[in-house]
């Protein structure tokens, strides 16, 4: 069985409004309001948080494409909506104003499942990317803090975080950033700090050289 949806009916004249409520209803879905206007359907939209609102483009007051845009703005939720006119330019207008299908009137049930399932997916594939940007920008946020000015000790190298405390610098990045540091030692400081073994470690290394010299000729039988 397919998923119900709550659905939100848009549209100034009853007897289309009962006509789609019928259509929705042998569906399966749930109708939980009825707007006959673009403002009460902004209404209804922020106070119901219906799965879908089907929204008449001419209306009283406010017209489907206003209402859409403010739905998409306040409490966005996929929209689809219906006209009696089959224009090309109303379809791109639809698309601008953030709704996610777009069917003549009348509509069947079947036009109507198709419009309501491609609009759902549709803004769940919008609200996907949406939350993909916020955490992309965030990160580029992350770093471009980084990249500021950044109080460094003197004497220590340590940085100062936002609250004042002194931290190593691996750790202050790693706070910031996705990051994990595996640590070692460069040549100067395995020199400064481990003289000797560093004078052994560096004699094995020509010894190792010397017994597999890079250019040394194969042996053929």
């Amino acid at each position: 069985m397919n998923e119900a949806f709550r659905v939100l009916i848009a549209d100034d004249e009853a007897l289309i409004c009962n006509l789609i409520q019928d259509e929705v209803e042998a569906l399966g879905h749930q109708v939980v309001g009825r707007a006959l206007d673009g403002r009460q359907a902004v209404e209804m939209a922020r106070n119901l948080r219906p799965d879908v609102v089907l929204m008449d483009i001419v209306m009283p007051e406010m017209d489907g494409l206003q209402a859409t845009r403010l739905i998409q703005d306040s409490c966005p939720v996929p929209v689809v909506l219906l006209s009696a006119y089959d224009d090309i330019g109303l379809v791109q207008k639809a698309g601008e104003v953030g709704a996610g299908a777009y069917l003549v009137k009348p509509s069947c049930a079947a036009e109507l499942a198709r419009g309501m399932a491609i609009a759902i997916a549709r803004f769940a594939d919008l609200t996907a990317l949406r939350r993909l940007n916020a955490e992309l920008q965030k990160a580029l946020d992350e770093v471009k803090t980084l990249r500021g000015i950044l109080p460094v000790c003197s004497n220590c190298r340590k940085v100062r975080d936002d609250e004042g405390y002194w931290q190593e610098v691996d750790v202050s990045i790693e706070r910031h950033l996705d990051l994990e540091f595996s640590h070692g030692l460069c040549e100067q400081c395995s020199k400064a700090l481990y003289p000797q073994e560093y004078e052994a470690l560096t004699r094995r290394r020509a010894q190792n050289r010397d017994a597999n010299p890079p250019d040394a000729p194969t042996r053929e039988d």
